[in-house]
């Protein structure tokens, strides 16, 4: 473990380029990689530096690591997608930046990248410097310095165990039903029973349902891989805060770039529909003229709180007995209908 120097690293590099071996420098954020990849190409003239990520091209990473393999390049600036599958035996050296963002098991694996042939082999792990730790990346680093010896992977497995916990649910008994369901949802149910034994009044899920004409999604040309593009579509319906929506959009930049316009989109409506949830809103739609909001009866918002809205004279909103609140608000389209939705319904919180 050592702080991000220019010297040490090129020195690295160049032990390892002098006996024909190969480098790995895992630097694992997709925005920047390609000006690391140049940094290096600075600091090394010397070396081959080639560039593999996730966000490239099936063809285009294949290319790079036969290359790699085939000794075409002898450093490659890589994020994580090394982590397992990979056995080169002439690289047996690797330099992780920024080691202090990644898990314990996730740094013994990509230490394991290297050392696979009777060569010595040696793993950088870079750090901005140690006051900038947290206890927790402090203690992985540790760990992972001290248990080197062969068959240290047990070990290693009980120390991450025990710097993230675990239970039953999580641990090595977890079968049955948590299995056919997923985790969440067996949360989610184990919870709704527990309250049920105290005696608490179980609370209706409220599942927004949005009609607003907006061509709000993932594009396919965005993200390609139909099951990452459903496991990004589940993780957006079932935020309940804006800041589970905030970090699955930071998910989505870091590994596939900047957000499109439809992508953007979708994570407005998203931010409309936590907003419902909130209020215990089951549908907003409009047609060309008119935003209309469902309210549930069981709504937390106060009868006075709407009359403020309908009584004055020329009011733009009206409320019907089935608990339908209509906002007259003429053609918009977009961000802008969006904007007007939610500036409805904000005054309510």
């Amino acid at each position: 473990m050592t702080r991000f120097e220019d010297d040490l690293i090129r020195q690295a590099i160049l032990r390892e380029l002098r006996r024909g071996g190969q480098v790995f420098f895992v630097h694992n954020r997709v925005q920047s990689i390609d000006a690391m990849a140049g940094f290096l190409r600075t600091l090394v003239p010397e070396a081959k530096v080639s560039v593999g990520h996730g966000q490239m091209g099936e063809k285009a990473l294949e290319k790079v690591m036969l290359d790699f393999i085939e000794g075409e390049s002898n450093v490659l600036v890589c994020s994580t997608i090394i982590e397992n599958g990979i056995d080169i035996s002439r690289a047996n050296t690797i330099i992780i930046n920024r080691a202090d963002c990644f898990g314990l098991s996730q740094l013994y694996q990509l230490r394991g990248r290297v050392g696979r042939s009777d060569r010595r082999a040696y793993a950088y792990l870079l750090i901005p410097g140690e006051g900038t730790l947290t206890r927790e990346a402090r203690e992985r680093l540790r760990v992972l310095q001290d248990l080197t010896e062969l068959g240290a992977g047990f070990r290693i497995a009980s120390h991450d165990l025990e710097l993230r916990g675990a239970g039953d649910l999580l641990g090595g008994r977890q079968s049955g039903q948590i299995v056919a369901i997923g985790f969440e949802m067996y949360s989610e149910l184990l919870e709704e029973t527990i309250n049920e034994l105290k005696g608490q009044q179980r609370e209706e899920r409220v599942d927004p349902e949005i009609r607003l004409g907006l061509s709000a999604f993932l594009p396919e040309k965005y993200l390609p891989d139909p099951n990452q593009r459903l496991v990004f579509y589940k993780k957006l319906a079932a935020a309940d805060d804006e800041e589970a929506l905030y970090l699955a959009a930071d998910e989505l930049r870091d590994r596939y770039g900047t957000l499109p316009e439809p992508a953007t989109l979708l994570l407005e409506v998203m931010k409309l529909r936590v907003l419902m949830k909130r209020l215990r809103i089951e549908q907003a739609e409009y047609d060309g003229r008119q935003l209309v909001f469902a309210f549930r009866a069981d709504t937390p918002v106060a009868p006075e709180q709407i009359l403020a809205l309908v009584r004055p004279e020329g009011s733009p909103f009206t409320f019907s007995p089935d608990y339908r609140l209509a906002l007259r608000c003429g053609r918009q389209a977009g961000e802008a209908l969006l904007a007007t939705a939610k500036k409805a319904l904000q005054g309510f919180l």
